[in-house]
C-alpha cells in the first residue's frame, strides 16, 4: 500500500484517532522485521535510560529541584509526542528513515545537518571505570562485549539485550534510593537545596534532552516490529516513556536529596571509593552501557551507509565501519572523563535538535491540517522551545562552564567529617 496524505483507505480496513483526523493503520507502511512489542519496547527504554540517566540528579541541581522534576515530566511528554510525530511525518513522505523524511522535507542541506548530528550523538557513551584501571576497563569490555553486540545487522535482536539494559537499572535504581536513606543524612546539605528554580535550568534540559533522545534510532525500531503501523507505534510509545520518565524521576529526585548542591553529572562520583555498594552500582552501570551502544551504533552505521555507500553496506563494510565506530568512540572515552560539560554541550548541540526541532519542523512541512489543529500548534509551540533551549544553553554553558571533580574523593567521605557510628561510609 502507498503511503500519502490523501490516499482514501479501502472498504472495511479499521482506522484509529489521530487528534481529530483519522490515519489507516491497516497494513504497515513497509515490510517490516520480525520483531515482537515488547523487544520495540525494551529497546525504547533501553535507549532512553541506558546511559544518559546518569546525569539526571545533575540536571536537578541545576534546574533547581522542584522545578527540575517538573522539566522532567515536561521532556518525557515531548518525547513521547514527538517520536510519534516522526513516524506520522514518515507516512505522509512516504519514507521510512529519518534521513529520508529530512531529505524529503529539508532537501539536501537539511539531510546533512541531520546525519551529522545522528553521527555525532552516540559518541558521548562510552564505559565508566568499573573495578579497576579505567581505560583497561574500557579496551576489554569494548573488545569481548561491545564489538561483538554492535555486529548485529537486526535491531530486534537487541530487545533481550535491552531487557537485561532495564534489570540493571532497576538495580541502579535500588542502589541510589537506599543510599539516599544511609548516606544521605550524612551528606550536609547545601544553600538552596530545596529553592524552586536556578539560573541553569536552561542547560538542565538539554541534560533531560540527552537522557530521554530515542529519536535518532525510532524508524529503525518502527521497522523492526512484525506490523509496523501507527497504532502499534503509539501503544509501544506511551507505555515505554511512561515507563521510563517513572525511573528517571525516581533516580534523578534520590540522586539529588542525597547530595544536593555536591551533585556531580556523573552520580557515581559522589559515593565513596571505599562503599561496596556503590561499586556494586558502578559495575551495573558499566554493564548497562556496554548493553545501550549497540543501539546508538545501529544509529551511525546507518548513517554513513545512507551517506556514502547508498543505504546498503556488504558484510566486510559492515564490520569495517562498526570497527571504525567503536574505534573513535573508545578513543573519546578514554581521553574525555568530565561528563557534566559533556552532557550539557551534547544536550542542548545534539539532542534537542533531534529531539524538540527536527521532528516537528518536518511535520509542520508536511501537514495538511489547518493551521490551528492541536498537532501543528503544538508543533510549533514545541520547536520554538526547542531553539531556545539550543541557543540560550549553548550561550550559558560556553560562559559558564561547569567545574569537573572527576575521581577526587568528596570531602564527606573523610573519617573527621562523618559519625563514626555510620556503618555504610569507610572508615
Amino acid at each position: 500500500m502507498e503511503r500519502g496524505g490523501t490516499e482514501q483507505p479501502p472498504t472495511g480496513a479499521p482506522q484509529i484517532e489521530t487528534d481529530d483526523h483519522t490515519a489507516l493503520v491497516s497494513k504497515p507502511r513497509n515490510k517490516g522485521g520480525n520483531g515482537d512489542l515488547a523487544s520495540a519496547g525494551f529497546n525504547i527504554i533501553n535507549s532512553i535510560i541506558g546511559s544518559g540517566i546518569i546525569g539526571l540528579p545533575y540536571s536537578m541541581k541545576e534546574a533547581g529541584f522542584p522545578l527540575g522534576v517538573l522539566l522532567l515530566f515536561g521532556v518525557a511528554y515531548i518525547t513521547d509526542y514527538s517520536i510519534i510525530l516522526l513516524i506520522k511525518g514518515g507516512n505522509l513522505s512516504s519514507t521510512n528513515t529519518y534521513q529520508e523524511l529530512v531529505r524529503k522535507t529539508y532537501g539536501f542541506l537539511g539531510y546533512l545537518i541531520l546525519s551529522t548530528l545522528q553521527f555525532l550523538y552516540p559518541f558521548i557513551v562510552g564505559s565508566e571505570n568499573v573495578l579497576i584501571d579505567r581505560r583497561f576497563i574500557i579496551l576489554f569490555t569494548t573488545i569481548i562485549f561491545t564489538l561483538p553486540l554492535s555486529l548485529y545487522r537486526d535491531i530486534a535482536k537487541l530487545g533481550k539485550v535491552s531487557l537485561v539494559s532495564l534489570l540493571l537499572t532497576v538495580v541502579i535504581l535500588v542502589i541510589v534510593m537506599v543510599r539516599t536513606t544511609t548516606l544521605g543524612p550524612q551528606v550536609p546539605k547545601s544553600e538552596n537545596a530545596w529553592i524552586f528554580a536556578k539560573s541553569n535550568a536552561i542547560q538542565a534540559i538539554g541534560v533531560m534532552s540527552f537522557a530521554f533522545i530515542c529519536h535518532h534510532n525510532s524508524f529503525l525500531i518502527y521497522g523492526s516490529l512484525k506490523e509496523p503501523t501507527l497504532n502499534n507505534w503509539s501503544r509501544i510509545t506511551h507505555v515505554s516513556v511512561l515507563l521510563a520518565v517513572v525511573i528517571s524521576v525516581l533516580f534523578a529526585a534520590c540522586g539529588y536529596m542525597t547530595f544536593t548542591g555536591y551533585t556531580e553529572g556523573d552520580i557515581f562520583e559522589n559515593y565513596c571509593r571505599d562503599d561496596n555498594l556503590a561499586t556494586f552500582g558502578r559495575f551495573c552501570y558499566g554493564v548497562t552501557v556496554i548493553l545501550t551502544f549497540p543501539l546508538e551504533c545501529f544509529v551511525t552505521r546507518e548513517v554513513i551507509a545512507n551517506v556514502f555507500f547508498h543505504g546498503s553496506l556488504s558484510t566486510v563494510f559492515h564490520i569495517v565501519v562498526t570497527v571504525i565506530i567503536i574505534a573513535v568512540a573508545t578513543g573519546v572515552s578514554l581521553v574525555y572523563d568530565c561528563l557534566g560539560v559533556v552532557l550539557e554541550l551534547n544536550g542542548v548541540l545534539s539532542a534537542t535538535p533531534l529531539v524538540f526541532i527536527i521532528p516537528t519542523a518536518c511535520y509542520l512541512r508536511l501537514s495538511e491540517e489547518r493551521w490551528n489543529h492541536s498537532d501543528n500548534l503544538i508543533s510549533c509551540l514545541i520547536l520554538a522551545v526547542g531553539v531556545l533551549v539550543m541557543t540560550v544553553g549553548f550561550v550559558l554553558t560556553i560562559l559558564h562552564p561547569q567545574e569537573c571533580s572527576h575521581g577526587k574523593e568528596m570531602f564527606y567521605c573523610f573519617a573527621n567529617n562523618v559519625s563514626s557510628h555510620n556503618s555504610t561510609l569507610p572508615p
